[in-house]
């Protein structure tokens, strides 16, 4: 089954292109001070190395801001700036050579304020993410500061499109409707350079979130799910979440927000893309869960195939541009017929295994250096 994606403007962050018929892109976040230069490089050069596309600095004061500058000159990713509270480091950051803003309409709100840094932006060509949380609209103070800039008048309800009318709205909404409300002042200013991102904690208010906002406008949209728990909880809340959004079309970018290193959170959004044939990053790995018939440590080999394969690598797909499929099961039973369905695969006995390529048996292998085996055949697949 092929998704037909949502049909979004394209945006342009730095090199890259999202949006359109462009590839969804792999987006994380540094978790260092980046005031901390020296870390902040090498988080970002781990980033890279794991396969990440974006990277969103958090910008916290001046200093972070000022950081920047030197960050840019020691990297080519492109490098978003992450503004709350204080509008100033919007400017300071883009005066310092960043890509892109993310801004939160739950905390700069000011029509006077967002108009500096839509001027800022516009000079310097680099766009504005409307960066919503389902946590910035707990306050109802915020919300109500939120409600007195909109551009459809609450006076006057007959002019408000039917989706925001009424008084008693999910928190979906209300994310939504935070996000429309800003466009229209970033429009009022001729700015068109936008990302959406509506990320709730409750993946229920986050999927129905995107499906609102998608009837209302064409930028592109960032997809993920905040505050998500323990990292195998995050894992599931977000492929859940991102699962049922992209396998609809939706989302142009996506980050998958862990309690975790962020290159793990790569990891699991190139995953999630693959898995619905989204993107194609390298080998796919099949393996069986194991069972009491399983005689050698299959657990161990597969961490280590993983290892060896992460990152992707372009000679390691087939011809047709599929990606490469290997598979490594431990028992009798399924073991033989998914390793000859697969590019090439070993079903393990005792303490050997035997390899199939192209749907035929090649050669026993031992346990030892099965590895290297596997590794060596699949550099002969497009020789």
């Amino acid at each position: 089954m092929k998704t037909k994606r949502r049909k979004a403007k394209t945006i342009k962050i730095r090199n890259l292109l999202i949006g359109g018929n462009n590839p969804i892109a792999v987006q994380s976040m540094t978790k260092t001070k980046t005031a901390d230069i020296e870390e902040t490089v090498s988080q970002i050069k781990a980033l890279e190395d794991a396969g990440c596309e974006i990277i969103r600095l958090a910008i916290k004061d001046r200093h972070d801001a000022w950081a920047i500058k030197k960050i840019r000159s020691k990297t080519e990713m492109p490098l978003v700036a992450d503004i709350h509270f204080d509008w100033r480091l919007g400017l300071e950051a883009i005066d310092n050579g960043i890509d892109k803003i993310r801004l939160n309409p739950g905390n700069i709100y000011q029509k006077g304020q967002i108009k500096e840094i839509v001027a800022a932006a516009k000079q310097n060509r680099i766009p504005i993410r409307v960066g919503v949380n389902s946590g910035s609209l707990k306050s109802k103070k915020s919300i109500l500061r939120l409600r007195s800039g909109l551009m459809v008048s609450e006076a006057e309800p007959s002019k408000a499109p039917a989706y925001w009318q009424g008084s008693h709205m999910s928190r979906a909404q209300e994310m939504a409707r935070s996000a429309l409300n800003y466009i229209k002042i970033l429009e009022g200013f001729k700015f068109y350079d936008i990302v959406v991102s509506l990320k709730a904690s409750n993946i229920f208010d986050t999927i129905e979130a995107y499906r609102r906002m998608a009837k209302y406008c064409d930028y592109p949209f960032h997809l993920g799910v905040t505050a998500t728990g323990p990292e195998y909880m995050g894992v599931i809340k977000s492929s859940i979440a991102m699962g049922v959004l992209l396998s609809e079309g939706l989302g142009d970018t996506i980050r998958v927000s862990l309690t975790a290193q962020p290159q793990d959170e790569v990891r699991v959004a190139r995953n999630i893309l693959e898995s619905l044939g989204l993107r194609n990053f390298g080998p796919q790995i099949i393996s069986c869960p194991t069972c009491g018939r399983c005689e050698v440590d299959l657990a161990m080999l597969v961490n280590r195939l993983d290892k060896a394969l992460s990152g992707g690598n372009s000679k390691l797909h087939t011809k047709d541009s599929r990606p490469l499929q290997l598979a490594v099961m431990g028992c009798v039973v399924n073991g033989p017929g998914e390793a000859r369905e697969a590019d090439i695969g070993i079903a393990f006995g005792r303490k050997e295994g035997l390899m199939f390529k192209n749907g035929k048996a090649l050669k026993k292998v031992a346990f030892s250096n099965c590895i290297d085996t596997l590794l060596k055949e699949t550099e002969k697949i497009n020789a």
